[in-house]
């Protein structure tokens, strides 16, 4: 009888509490990535059992005490050590080896053994690192060294002598970081395989390298990167730090034989901290301390003056600069070239801001440029309300903004660039994308795990107001990405609801929010379940050249299924399509479109009824909105758009069952990406 000795459930979306019994062979067991709560069972403190509790929902605390390391409380969902007092501006990891100091950085040690299933968090709490993955039983070893003069590099080769190694997943956390932009200094170096006619230059480490959740280097090759083993190789890339953590993750994805290697991690703030180190006091500091305030109380007046003399020239930018943490900021000449001019050949499209071009960075980086209207007062709020939105939020299902350009009457936008663009076009325009089912199904799931993380993992919580297909974008990959965050609106948990003037889309607006401006995250639950009936379909929630019964997306699906017919609704140019998935996007769309907030599922429970791990439930209420339509052809909720704003009200007006008021109808503002 083979007895179990490892079991990996890391990363699979687990809810509820720890079982109360374990097998006594089991004794590397990792729950990392989940949802789990709860108090802890005896056996979570068993000698020589190494137990991976990372990223979830427990609470270290008298009433739930165990032998466990109690700073993985650091390492939960909630990231409680630091948070909201920062502790540092920048840290520096030596992976793998001792500590050494190279010019003014400090690389502090990281030598300590890593299991398979194991988490580590260092002295004075300011870095972590947690591994998952099963090593060679020999050795059982994650930390490599050159031999002596084997390695060469350009500049500091003595950091590039050791590696941090790991088989699956290596996650690497800065805690208690000052909030704010910080460039990532990523050091690597291939030193196991080297480059000869033996066996031993065959090894093949292929790996992705995430920041913050994102995706920012896939299939990295060290030794292909390099050109040559034994070189020292540097990834930079700028990321934003929000909550005080900051999570580099080393991905075994697949490819290759071998997993992660890191030789050294440097983090850099890329703004001006506030947090410093205390250091004693010389007698220089202290002449400074004693001497400034009376310098300062003497030029104060002077400052004030010329202060005044230059306020009302000052440019309206501030409102920009002035939202907290600082995004990138490129110069307009830079945006300008990268556009060649704003020509029209590079336009990508236009949306209610104003146009989006394609361009090149000078470092040979292709982005997409939003570039505000001027004539847009409206708009140029919103683009504030864009660049704190997004700058406050990391998500693989979410545009990356790169940073903006604030210069006079110029203001854009600089996002990474997509190139298979929006996923309206895909569906309903002339895009050569042909739309599979397992690639529909991919989008309808990424989509979902984008809002859960805005709704859910964010602080504060995120309403992005504007779910549609034109605000879904699509790599190159296929994978969607959720744009468009001039609409989103943040609240903190303690709020029932927001009550905000009505803005977005007609056909994706739900109905509390279009007839009360009640706001709260179901909003965007209504707007998911339009989106989903669309990518089942391959048609938009209004359409004029098919049969009147059908002219109308949500009331024809919910004809389908109350006559049993739901799987008609797939769209008829899939000629393969996986039949229990598709009624199941269809249940739980009709669950998202439930006139009633509280029938609305939260996102997390859409995410886990669209993998089949809970069940979908049956939907037997017909939304209100629906029932109570005007009987002519012309009144419907979801037609709105072709009826005035007085038929519109007296509608809401008349509907006892919402209890209406008059509505305050906003137009489309456009997907400019």
């Amino acid at each position: 009888m083979i007895s179990l000795v490892y079991l990996f459930l890391g990363n699979n979306s687990l809810f509820g509490t720890l079982p109360s019994q374990k097998k006594d062979t089991l004794l590397n067991v990792d729950l990392s990535y989940n949802q789990l709560s709860g108090r802890f069972p005896s056996w979570v403190s068993d000698g020589g059992l190494n137990l991976n509790l990372v990223a979830n929902n427990f609470v270290f605390d008298s009433s739930n005490s165990s032998d466990l390391h109690s700073s993985v409380n650091c390492l939960q969902r909630s990231f409680s050590c630091y948070k909201n007092s920062p502790i540092q501006s920048s840290f520096a990891i030596r992976c793998g080896g001792p500590s050494m100091k190279i010019n003014d950085t400090e690389y502090e040690r990281d030598t300590e053994s890593l299991g398979p299933v194991s988490y580590k968090v260092a002295v004075k709490e300011k870095w972590a690192v947690s591994n998952v993955g099963i090593f060679d039983p020999r050795s059982n070893e994650n930390v490599y060294r050159t031999s002596e003069g084997e390695f060469w590099n350009t500049t500091d080769s003595e950091l590039f002598q050791y590696a941090r190694l790991s088989t699956g997943s290596l996650r690497y956390y800065g805690l208690g970081l000052e909030n704010g932009n910080y460039t990532v200094n990523l050091k690597f170096a291939e030193t196991e395989f080297p480059d000869s006619k033996t066996w031993k230059s065959v090894g093949k480490r292929v790996f992705d390298i995430y920041l913050q959740g994102n995706l920012a280097w896939k299939d990295f090759d060290i030794k292909k990167e390099a050109g040559v083993a034994f070189k020292g190789i540097e990834k930079k890339q700028w990321v934003m730090v929000y909550q005080n953590i900051l999570e580099i993750h080393l991905l075994w994805a697949g490819k290759g034989i071998y997993g992660p290697a890191i030789s050294a991690i440097h983090v850099t703030p890329n703004f001006k901290p506030t947090v410093r180190t205390r250091r004693k006091k010389n007698k220089t500091a202290l002449a400074v301390e004693i001497l400034a305030p009376i310098f300062l109380s003497i030029v104060s007046v002077s400052v004030f003056f010329i202060w005044r003399s230059k306020r009302l020239n000052v440019d309206k930018a501030e409102e920009f600069l002035g939202m907290g943490p600082k995004p990138n900021t490129f110069s307009y000449r830079e945006l300008k070239t990268a556009t060649k001019e704003f020509s029209p050949a590079n336009k990508l499209g236009q949306g209610g801001f104003g146009p989006v071009f394609k361009g090149t960075l000078l470092d040979g980086q292709t982005v997409a440029v939003k570039q505000l209207s001027v004539a847009s007062h409206q708009g140029k709020s919103q683009l504030v309300a864009e660049i704190a939105t997004i700058s406050a939020v990391q998500h693989r299902n979410l545009v990356k903004l790169h940073g903006c350009c604030i210069e006079g009457a110029n203001q854009l936008l600089v996002y990474e660039y997509l190139e298979n663009k929006s996923l309206d076009q895909a569906l309903f325009g002339n895009s050569n994308l042909h739309l599979d089912w397992h690639t529909r199904f991919k989008i309808c799931l990424g989509t979902a795990r984008g809002l859960a993380y805005l709704h859910e993992e964010s602080r504060p919580r995120i309403v992005h107001r504007d779910i549609k297909a034109s605000n879904i974008l699509l790599d190159a990959d296929l994978n969607p990405k959720i744009s468009d965050f001039g609409l989103a609106k943040l609240y903190d948990d303690k709020m029932t609801h927001m009550s905000t003037r009505v803005a977005g889309t007609i056909g994706y607006l739900a109905p509390e929010y279009a007839m009360r401006g009640h706001l709260t995250e179901k909003a965007d639950v209504f707007g998911f379940g339009v989106l989903t009936l669309e990518i089942v379909s391959g048609r938009p929630n209004t359409c004029q050249n098919v049969d009147l019964e059908k002219m109308y997306l949500l009331e024809w699906a919910w004809h389908l299924h109350e006559n049993n017919r739901a799987l008609e609704l797939v769209d008829p140019k899939l000629s393969n399509f996986d039949e229990g998935e598709a009624a199941r996007m269809i249940s739980i769309a009709l669950q998202c479109i439930q006139a009633l907030p509280s029938l609305r599922p939260p996102m997390s429970r859409v995410v886990n009824m669209l993998l089949g791990e809970i069940e979908v439930g049956a939907v037997s209420s017909k939304p209100s909105y629906l029932t109570g339509l005007p009987s002519d052809d012309t009144g419907s909720f979801m037609a709105s758009v072709t009826i005035t704003s007085q038929q519109f009200s007296s509608w809401y007006e008349s509907s006892s069952s919402l209890g209406a008021t008059k509505p305050m109808l906003h137009e489309d503002i456009g997907d400019g990406r």
